[in-house]
């Protein structure tokens, strides 16, 4: 197999147009994402079985040609466990991926699990076992070594050795559909735009506040991640989620007296304590009647444990039928988006992922049938 090392943009333009005539790609990226809000790009390997090229994303200042790439629908690529990929992808080249199959999707359809790692996956079908030693590198660093090229290269050599096997292997289930939708569906989660006034329910203690606590957690969640995305760094190092609540819940007036909190770290209060009193301050100035409602736990809904198990219960049965591992058609949190709706802490079903697409279709209405027989208040 030919290898290239593409630190040029003719070099990279070349080698795009070669691979926007092929079948499929293997696609892998590797990346630093240990002081950052965003993960920084640090080496794109691509391979069609023929050619590996190592794409330095330092040198080429140009990558739109991969970005087109992938936007390709002629082209099948086939990436691993490719969330964050995906993530470096919309935000940093501000694509939208087509067709796309993740590997790691099609394993779990075969019965490996859902989150079944690469090298396991080699080990399986080419019985080949991988170096791992260089996947904890610094990928920004200059220059690579020779065994970060070796492992970097592997990720996608490998992978588009044994993608025809893979998919032999689920040509014969009727699950590649489903794996291709799944695969689209992490695409479009990704390009969802965040909801920067709901930010404070994703704090996990949120539920214990009062709606004017709450106020007060809005904006400072909001604050937060204005400020992640602006000097690109993680959300606790802007602030920490018990910093955020302690202020929310006692709203002090000064920075003595954030101090004083249990839980605030200290730090938080240091640095960026005087913006954040101005931000409470701001949070005060809301009237009663636009504080957010009070979070309902879905746990401590009644009869929620029995009804989640009847749920699961079901889905299992129906995983039974169709030799599909269960947590393939829903898991804990997509059988809690139903509970949501049925205990009315969500208006709508279109969020319901076990009543769309392959799902629904599948059990979809056999589930809502079951759910009239057995649960006699639900609202249908």
């Amino acid at each position: 197999m030919v290898e290239l090392f593409i630190t040029e943009q003719q070099a990279l333009n070349e080698l795009c147009l070669r691979f926007s005539t092929k079948d499929v790609v293997a696609i892998d990226t590797e990346f630093v994402r240990t002081r950052t809000y965003f993960p920084k790009l640090g080496l794109l390997q691509l391979c069609d079985g023929e050619v590996v090229a190592l794409i330095d994303p330092l040198s080429v200042e140009d990558l739109s040609p991969v970005w087109q790439l992938l936007e390709n629908p002629k082209v099948t690529k086939v990436l691993h466990a490719c969330s964050e990929d995906v993530e470096i992808f919309v935000n940093q080249g501000n694509c939208s991926p087509q067709n796309v199959i993740d590997s790691q999707i099609v394993m779990s359809f075969l019965g490996h699990g859902l989150s079944v790692g690469y090298a396991a996956m080699v080990k399986h079908y080419l019985n080949i076992e991988l170096d791992k030693s260089d996947s904890r590198t610094d990928w920004i660093k200059r220059p690579l070594t020779d065994s970060q090229l070796v492992y970097a290269s592997a990720d996608v050599t490998h992978l588009i050795t044994l993608y025809p096997l893979l998919i032999a292997d689920i040509e014969k289930t009727t699950w590649l559909n489903a794996a291709k939708i799944e695969s689209a569906q992490l695409i479009v989660k990704k390009q969802q735009t965040i909801d920067e006034n709901s930010l404070y329910k994703n704090v996990k203690t949120s539920w214990r506040l009062t709606s004017k606590q709450l106020n007060n957690l809005k904006y400072l969640a909001r604050w937060r991640y204005q400020q992640a995305l602006k000097r690109d760094l993680p959300l606790s190092f802007v602030a920490k989620d018990n910093t955020l609540m302690g202020l929310s819940q006692y709203a002090p007036k000064s920075m003595s007296a954030m101090l004083t909190i249990d839980g605030v770290d200290t730090l938080d209060i240091r640095h960026k304590g005087k913006q954040m009193l101005r931000v409470l301050q701001e949070a005060s100035r809301v009237s009663d009647e636009d504080y957010p409602e009070k979070i309902k736990r879905l746990d401590q809904c009644a009869g929620y444990k029995q009804l989640y198990k009847k749920v699961k219960n079901f889905v299992s049965s129906v995983a039974v039928e169709h030799q599909l591992p269960v947590e393939n058609l829903a898991s804990k949190k997509q059988i809690n988006q139903l509970l949501s709706w049925y205990y009315g802490l969500s208006s709508s079903t279109a969020d319901i992922d076990i009543l769309q697409s392959w799902r629904g279709e599948l059990f979809g209405e056999d589930l809502l049938q079951h759910a009239k027989n057995q649960f006699s208040s639900l609202p249908l």
